[in-house]
């Protein structure tokens, strides 16, 4: 076996990721959370403000940079799951409903939350508002009206919304979300192209397959002059993929393309003159032909042949997921949690009941990571969080500096929330206390309760959705490289079949995402105490397989196309059984050894490099593929 990274998986748990500063969308967020609160100030009705505040806030935390459509749909399906959530707990809480029927309510609530949450990333922040809105609802003071709660948080979403309209607007350079993205897509292929043949290239080929697929989720299909240039950038940037597995680095000027055509991109368009450079393989040819496309369709003069966007989506889909078994699993999951916690808290006396199940609910939320790490870093965020607080309101207790505490604090909220969990929560805790505080429902002498309670929360999470839960990480892990194995082999059917249409493309495209997705599952694996973080490092070996064999299938469809070469019916079921095996390994829960000597993973579990020498081009990419991956199920 290889050597493994002697990082320790709590000091990989604390490293928060490197990522730019979105201006943008924190001035929004601080301008979406002080004008409701101010208003309310001038108006004496607070009360109003705050709901119309915690809207702002649900919506901040969907907000993104993006077309105008894709953010309305975005930030509407979660604030009116929020709404919907604070009608049922203020119903309840108008009701008087006693103990005993708010948990069973607030479970039943948690079974549909969960479900939903599992349905994707949209339908993750809608079930998990759902449900925080419903704990809250049921224990916040409410205002006059009571009703009036839930359109004061569409309003205060509403309000987010209307600030960020002319972040899209047509006829600016630069302005469309989508015009941004594609230009970073175009640097991060020019980064990869510099860095071709270096031990960084596998690092930037990761970065740039998560920069296209940014850009492809703002894309409805093919037709507008940014489609085609996202269908040029994705052949150029498949064709790096195969010259980054055989080690083939370009020179210098073709390298600097892409910086040219991201800043053609940006300024609207123009000319950007690809180089003669005499390419002499058939990756290198690949990468020319995808050049040239790409400075087409930037001047305006059509996109790459044989290319076609993802298919549309299917209108059943989300019933389908909703009612799936993984949907059912985490709503059952969510709502252990939340039952679990409404039995222990029934003879336990809280201020704010509604702070155990609205812990829950955040820690649950299934598309932020690992559920140990989440559980541990609230608990750590929420005293650094409270500390804060009680420091700040120690010095003052006026309501506009606590306004504007407030909307200090949501402005973090989104660079918080990608950099690191724990940072997330040192920003939102001062947030809600302070709105707590603004609403006559809290003391600064009450602020440190809060630190127990979101403990004994993570603590119900850690036991009933983690330690007791049938679902092991075997259960995240294993699925991932079997979804990323199968999609990689329905590519390479695409491929030696002799496919030349819209479908290879789609094929590419999922396998590439599937393949990441496996790699960012193992890299969560690998920041959590064992078992889970020494199944992760097992499985490392065979996701970084699976990635060069991603490659390696791009080089030889480039060899196919370029070179004149004939699929070897035996080599490719070569591929195909090493394929299926790794396939039974991973569902019959039994991660290969790994070849000896095999390069050690890097920093924050990083899949290994590529093979040090370059690949001969007279021979085929799928026979040195096909031997790795043979060498990995057999451990030699």
């Amino acid at each position: 076996m290889s050597s493994l990274d002697p990082t320790p998986w709590w000091a990989r748990a604390a490293r928060p990721v490197r990522v730019p500063l979105p201006v943008a969308l924190m001035v929004r967020a601080a301008v979406g959370m002080a004008v409701p609160l101010g208003a309310g100030l001038l108006a004496h009705r607070l009360d109003l403000g705050v709901f119309a505040g915690l809207g702002a806030m649900h919506a901040t935390m969907n907000d993104r940079v993006e077309p105008s459509w894709l953010r309305l749909a975005r930030i509407g399906w979660a604030v009116l799951a929020s709404a919907l959530g604070m009608v049922v707990g203020s119903a309840l809480q108008r009701a008087d409903a006693d103990g005993v029927v708010l948990g069973v309510a607030l479970t039943l609530t948690a079974f549909v939350s969960g479900a939903l949450s599992a349905t994707g990333p949209r339908g993750s922040a809608a079930g998990m508002l759902l449900l925080v809105s419903a704990a809250l609802g049921g224990g916040m003071p409410l205002p006059d009206p009571w009703w009036a709660a839930a359109p004061m948080m569409v309003a205060g979403a509403v309000f987010v919304v209307v600030l960020g309209l002319f972040a899209g607007v047509p006829g600016r350079p630069g302005a469309d979300p989508r015009v941004r993205a594609l230009a970073i897509v175009y640097e991060a292929l020019g980064r990869t192209l510099a860095d071709l043949g270096t031990a960084r290239a596998a690092a930037s080929r990761q970065v740039l397959t998560a920069r296209l697929n940014q850009l492809q989720d703002l894309l409805p299909g093919r037709g507008s002059g940014t489609g085609r240039m996202y269908e040029a950038a994705l052949a150029a940037t498949e064709a790096a993929t195969g010259l980054l597995w055989a080690r083939r680095p370009v020179p210098p000027e073709v390298a600097g393309v892409p910086v040219r055509l991201a800043a053609a991109v940006r300024s609207g368009g123009g000319e950007v003159v690809v180089p003669g450079w005499g390419p002499d393989t058939p990756s290198r040819q690949a990468l020319d032909v995808a050049l040239r496309a790409a400075a087409d369709a930037v001047a305006g003069r059509g996109g790459p042949p044989g290319v076609a966007p993802a298919p549309p989506p299917d209108p059943w889909r989300l019933r389908v997921r909703l009612l799936s078994r993984g949907s059912v699993r985490y709503g059952a999951r969510v709502a252990l949690c939340i039952a679990a916690g409404s039995v222990v808290t029934a003879n336990y006396p809280l201020s704010r009941g509604y702070w155990v199940p609205m812990t829950i609910a955040f820690v649950l939320k299934p598309d932020l990571g690992s559920v140990f790490l989440r559980a541990v870093s609230r608990s750590i965020g929420t005293v650094l969080g409270v500390a804060v607080t009680a420091a700040l309101v120690a010095l003052t207790t006026d309501e506009w500096a606590l306004a504007a505490i407030a909307a200090l604090c949501v402005s973090l909220l989104p660079y918080a929330t990608a950099a690191h969990y724990g940072l997330n929560t040192v920003a939102m805790t001062p947030m809600a206390l302070v709105l707590i505080q603004l609403g006559g429902q809290s003391s600064a002498a009450q602020f440190w309760p809060r630190v127990l309670d979101t403990v004994l929360a993570s603590a119900i999470v850690l036991v009933f959705g983690y330690l007791l839960w049938p679902e092991r990480p075997r259960h995240r892990i294993e699925p991932r490289v079997v979804e990323a194995a199968t999609a990689l082999r329905a590519y390479l059917d695409a491929v030696t079949g002799g496919s030349v249409d819209g479908a290879e493309v789609w094929l590419r495209r999922t396998a590439y995402r599937s393949l990441a997705d496996a790699r960012q599952e193992v890299r969560q694996g690998l920041a959590e105490p064992p078992p889970t973080g020494r199944l992760a490092e097992r499985w490392l070996p065979a996701t970084a397989a699976l990635e060069r064999l991603g490659g390696a299938v791009a080089a030889f469809a480039a060899q196919l196309r370029f070179g004149g070469r004939v699929p070897d019916p035996a080599e490719v079921d070569r591929v195909r059984r090493a394929l299926d095996e790794l396939t039974a390994a991973a569902r019959a829960h039994r991660p290969p050894s790994g070849p000896s000597g095999a390069a050690p993973p890097g920093p924050s579990g990083a899949p290994p490099s590529d093979p040090s020498v370059p690949h001969d081009p007279a021979r085929s990419a799928l026979g040195r593929a096909a031997d790795e991956l043979e060498a990995l199920l057999a451990g030699r």
